[in-house]
């Protein structure tokens, strides 16, 4: 897919869908979902190439990184012996991503500062029993900006809960990937339809550069 003209091409007409915006609000934070080797490169039973989703999340972080917006990276790591529950159980070798191996660290091709957080992760929700929500909480973050992978399961997951829990949910097109376009396609579309908003990056990125000050959280 390419970048849509901020999410138009992606309006459904059923009943109940609209293509009315969340907008951006004054705190962002950026979410890099589960952008390990193994999901990222395709000789990997769960990989695809998602060179391309790298290069534009890459430009996302830096901008964020230039104006003190917080980063966040997500690494989804296997339950101990690889036991499973939920979803997970229909999914096979997730073993792969155990971070002690190459294939579940993340991916070397991304530009990670020294100030971005790395949380680890079990279901397909970053916010899913770890500490993102507390710690965007702390920072006054009102605005998420969630790339990576992959589309149809992590992605969708972690913004569905993004929104659950109040905040501003915003998916910069190209910085997001899957293994199967048409869930990737799909997606995309109930997302923008249902839970935040799909952009372009260059939108993003306007955004970003708009924020002067660090986010902290009110003192007052």
């Amino acid at each position: 897919m390419t970048d849509s003209h901020e999410g138009d091409k992606l309006v459904d007409n059923r009943v109940g869908m609209t293509a009315r915006r969340v907008g951006f609000g004054d705190n962002p934070a950026v979410i890099v979902v589960d952008l390990q080797t193994g999901l990222t490169q395709p000789e990997y039973s769960l990989g695809a190439d998602l060179t391309d989703v790298i290069n534009e999340t890459n430009r996302v972080t830096n901008a964020a990184n230039d104006t003190d917006v917080p980063v966040f990276y997500t690494r989804h790591v296997p339950y101990p012996d690889q036991r499973r529950v939920g979803i997970w159980q229909k999914i096979d070798d997730l073993d792969i991503l155990d971070p002690s191996q190459k294939s579940g660290q993340l991916d070397d091709r991304l530009d990670i500062h020294e100030s971005s957080t790395v949380i680890d992760k079990r279901q397909a929700s970053a916010f899913h029993e770890t500490t993102l929500d507390s710690t965007l909480t702390a920072m006054g973050v009102d605005t998420v900006i969630i790339t990576g992978c992959s589309t149809s399961g992590c992605i969708r997951g972690t913004t569905l809960d993004s929104c659950s829990h109040g905040y501003r949910t915003i998916v910069p097109e190209l910085c997001v990937g899957d293994r199967s376009e048409e869930q990737h396609s799909a997606n995309l579309q109930d997302i923008h339809v249902r839970i935040g908003d799909v952009v372009s990056t260059e939108k993003v990125l306007n955004y970003l550069e708009s924020q002067s000050d660090p986010v902290v959280a009110d003192q007052s």
